[in-house]
């Protein structure tokens, strides 16, 4: 008998299964199929509740699309479906004479192909219209995770770009958004980083990877519908005991269409082919490892760049040779308060010495004349200043190694955690603590240590990341102005280069594969696709909740500095990250991220830009005093950019970095 009661059960099943994943399907009354997904241990991972389902606008009763028989293929089974007709189901009945539905004949009808390779179910659907009709969704896929077994549990959850859940969290949960903001069960594409999505049971996981930029479905030279994620964990849709993995037709179009299960009508045509694919995979470990198990398969994916490395190069000195140049000054531009620097950008050493005939470098040269090149000059340490500095980091941490939120204290750096107290709600306690919070200090423990040779200094440290050991989502990274324990790429980034430092520098084994999973885990935050109309492969996202509660929606905007800040790290600490990580293409990564954010520094000329808090810096930009800065935000859905300018010097230490691993 199938663990799914809630579907009838004509007392027929068929069965796939190798080594690595098993599917049972189960015939229904009315015919095929929905199906049992389970590890090879024989752990219930999902149920597949159908192989689609149609609703019409101007019919109240979804229609299943179904099978009556089936052929065996070689490594699966092929099913001619059509959807069900409700007035042929009422035939014979009380219902059939007060009931009049206006379809005698199937919608739909077609074929769904299941196969099994390695550990995943293929799903190829094929379908054609017999009717012009309006749709409100046609559900292509739908997965409840943990129905028959362990329910509502799970160890984490993510739809990459959008949400990462763990434990007893729900997913469009308000614990680091309010709303609108906080439902994000069915978001716009554009959001959502990479065709996977996925949750995980002590152990084991289960994910779907689709396509998000393959169009499902089109009629002659109108819209085009693509596969829309749906992502419920636990079930709030249905609100069942059980979470919700689902693809859907239409897809959102517009921020006002999201999170509707019944979306605004769409056309269906008369002959119009639907096709869709998708992989269920079952697999071990945490949905960090679902991702990085769709990038070792697919590979990192080409970066994007508008222009060549070296190109970029030029425009950022140029840069600093002109508008970002101000004479009797230094370099640098005026933003809320002054970043101007008589002391050149490190990277224009290097520009000038390794394009020394340009006309370019001669003009930068005469600017810089007062400068001489870097010497790396070793000074001995003050040893009592470090362990005065030492000491009193260790007067910071608790005697169970962890270093704990003082917004009052050392961590005032901003007021945007006062004001969210004081009006709405606090995004962290004294006293509470996250990953980002520990890394940091055991960093500083560790260099001390180094320097000093005091064991305390090094005890310290490692109290402090075993007290994050069994942490597997990175927090804390943004604490000065977003909730403490939200997802956040920043603390992930510095999490593997510091766990990895300590691990190649002192030997601690158990160090190492929590770099490679907080490595890892830089992929939940990272565009990994290319959308349609925008040129955002490779943007990240700083951390999946907002600023102040209500200020600033990061699901929806790109930032690209915590990202190169952790390249940078990661060279300064050589803890290079195809080192940590060999089995993925993070040299790829890095050349994507960094051609990402000069793909969209600033240019006046655009005029796609608007400031935030800082209104009196539009006439700045509309001066062109900010080109080639780049912008600290950029709308996904939009592709729009706003907020404060960074310093371009950045990008071009990290071309650099890509470049040097190129050789």
């Amino acid at each position: 008998m199938p663990e799914y009661k809630r579907a009838s059960y004509a007392d027929e099943k068929i069965e796939l299964k190798n080594d690595k994943i098993t599917v049972v399907f189960y015939k229904r009354i009315s015919g095929w199929a929905f199906g049992e997904i389970y590890t090879p241990g024989g752990k219930l991972m999902g149920v597949l509740d159908s192989l689609g389902e149609l609703k019409l606008r101007d019919q109240d009763i979804p229609m299943r699309i179904e099978a009556e028989t089936y052929d065996k293929t070689e490594n699966g089974f092929v099913f001619g479906v059509k959807s069900s007709c409700a007035a042929e189901r009422l035939k014979g009945t009380s219902f059939e004479k007060w009931i009049g539905y206006p379809f005698e004949h199937p919608v739909l009808f077609g074929t769904v192909k299941l196969s099994i390779l390695d550990n995943r179910l293929k799903i190829y659907t094929e379908l054609y219209s017999d009717y012009n009709v309006y749709a409100e969704y046609l559900r292509l896929l739908w997965l409840y995770c943990g129905e028959g077994s362990y329910k509502t549990e799970k160890t984490d959850a993510i739809l990459p770009g959008v949400d990462f859940a763990v434990g007893e969290e729900w997913t469009s949960g308000m614990d680091f958004f309010k709303d609108p903001w906080a439902d994000r069960r069915i978001p716009h594409p554009n959001k959502v980083s990479a065709p996977v999505m996925a949750l995980s049971h002590n152990g084991d996981y289960i994910s779907v990877e689709y396509s998000l930029d393959t169009p499902v479905a089109r009629w002659f030279n109108y819209n085009e519908y693509y596969s829309q994620p749906v992502f419920a964990v636990p079930n709030s849709i249905e609100r069942q005991n059980n979470s919700l993995i689902g693809i859907m037709i239409p897809d959102v179009k517009t921020e006002d269409d999201e999170n509707k299960p019944f979306a605004r009508p769409f056309e269906i045509h008369k002959g119009q082919r639907i096709n869709f694919s998708a992989y269920i995979t079952v697999g071990k470990g945490t949905s960090v490892d679902a991702l990085a198990e769709y990038v070792k398969r697919n590979g990192m994916p080409k970066p994007k760049p508008l222009y060549t490395a070296d190109e970029a190069l030029t425009k950022i000195a140029n840069a600093y040779n002109t508008n970002l140049y101000h004479l009797g000054k230094g370099f640098g531009y005026e933003q809320a308060g002054s970043h101007i620097s008589k002391t050149p950008p490190r990277f224009l050493f290097r520009y000038i010495k390794e394009n020394a005939d340009s006309g370019l470098v001669k003009q930068l040269s005469e600017k810089m004349k007062d400068y001489l090149p870097e010497k790396h000059i070793s000074h001995s340490p003050d040893i009592e200043a470090e362990r005065k500095r030492g000491d009193t980091i260790l007067g910071w941490q608790r005697e169970d190694g962890a270093f704990c939120f003082d917004p009052d204290g050392r961590h005032y750096a901003k007021d945007d955690f006062v004001v969210a107290r004081s009006f709405i709600d606090p995004m962290a306690q004294s006293g509470d603590t996250a990953l980002y919070l520990n890394t940091e200090p055991a960093l500083d423990l560790i260099k001390i240590y180094e320097k000093t040779g005091d064991k305390k200094y090094f005890d310290g440290a490692i109290k402090a990341l075993d007290y994050c050991i069994d942490m597997i989502r990175p927090e804390g990274g943004d604490y000065w102005e977003t909730p403490l324990h939200a997802p956040n790429l920043l603390a992930a980034g510095s999490a593997a280069n510091v766990y990895y430092y300590v691990y190649k520098n002192f030997g601690i084994e158990r160090y190492k594969a929590k770099a490679v999973h907080f490595l890892r885990s830089l992929l939940v935050f990272t565009h990994l696709r290319q959308p349609k109309g925008l040129n955002t492969m490779y943007c990240t996202k700083p951390c999946l909740c907002c600023s102040d509660w209500y200020f600033a929606n990061w699901v929806r905007d790109f930032v690209q500095w915590e990202v190169l800040r952790c390249i940078a790290e990661s060279e300064t600490l050589g803890t290079p990250w195809e080192e940590i990580d060999p089995e993925l293409d993070w040299v790829t990564y890095i050349e994507g991220v960094t051609t990402a954010a000069y793909n969209f520094m600033g240019d006046h000329k655009k005029y796609n830009w608007r400031p935030h808090n800082i209104p009196d810096t539009l006439e700045r930009y509309e001066r062109g005093e900010y080109d080639t800065c780049y912008s600290d935000t950029l709308n996904s859905v939009t592709g729009n950019t706003g907020g404060m300018f960074i310093h371009p010097s950045a990008i071009a230490d990290c071309i650099y970095i890509f470049k040097d691993k190129r050789k």
